[in-house]
Formats: C-alpha cells, structure tokens, sequence
C-alpha cells in the first residue's frame, strides 16, 4: 500500500492548486481517504475526507474553497484548493484507514492506518 502526494508549490493569495493523491497497492474507491495538513507550529489538521459512497466532510476554513474528488480510473484522489491564503500553508498528507470513518461530523488522524508523504503548500506573495 503506498500513497503520493504531489502538487504543491508556491501560490499567490488568492490563487489556487491541485494536490494529488496517487494511490498504488490497493484499489483507492473502496476506500475513505483523507487530506490533514501541519502548518508551521501548529498541530496536524483534519482538511477534508471522501468516502466510498461520496461522502465529503470539510473542516469549517476550507469549506467553499476546498474541493475533495477521486478519478477511480486513475486511482489518484486530488484536493482543488481554490481562494488561497497565507493560512492554508502547510505540508499537506493524504491519508487512508482500514476502515470508514468518513461519514461525519468529523475524522481523526488518529483513525488513519497509511500516509503519504507530504507535500508543501507556500501562500505568499
């Protein structure tokens, strides 16, 4: 089981990006999967989840700006991440549980069983 992350970059406020989610190992749409995100000095955050049957949770900043989706064909999930700001900069991790566990009001990264390596997302101008 292994997960990629990629996509990050450095970004204007305002502006927006893909991170991607390559998922090798394991079939990714009979699983939940995750993005968290540490910011410098701040705890690892919960960001968004998708579930098997399309269920998306969003932690209350990005939601309106942040957009969680899967392409089962690619076996890659993506999170579009529109509106930009010197908050969202972080490493961002996508992760995956054995188990379901995105079906609300909210997830843990303590319920993820594999990660990805991060990849970092710089808002500046």
């Amino acid at each position: 089981v292994q997960l990629q992350a990629s996509g990050g970059g450095l970004v204007q406020p305002g502006g927006s990006l893909r991170l991607s989610c390559l998922a090798s190992g394991f079939t990714l749409a009979y699983f939940d999967i995750a993005w968290f995100r540490r910011a410098p000095r701040k705890e690892r955050e919960a960001v968004a989840c998708l579930s098997g049957g399309e269920n998306t949770i969003y932690t209350d900043s990005v939601k309106g700006r942040f957009t969680i989706s899967r392409d089962s064909a690619k076996n890659t999930a993506y999170l579009q991440m529109d509106s930009l700001n010197s908050e969202d900069t972080a490493v961002y991790y996508c992760a995956i549980s054995k188990y379901h566990f995105c079906s609300g009001p909210s997830f843990s990264s303590n319920a993820m069983d594999y990660w990805g390596e991060g990849t970092l997302v710089t808002v500046s101008s």
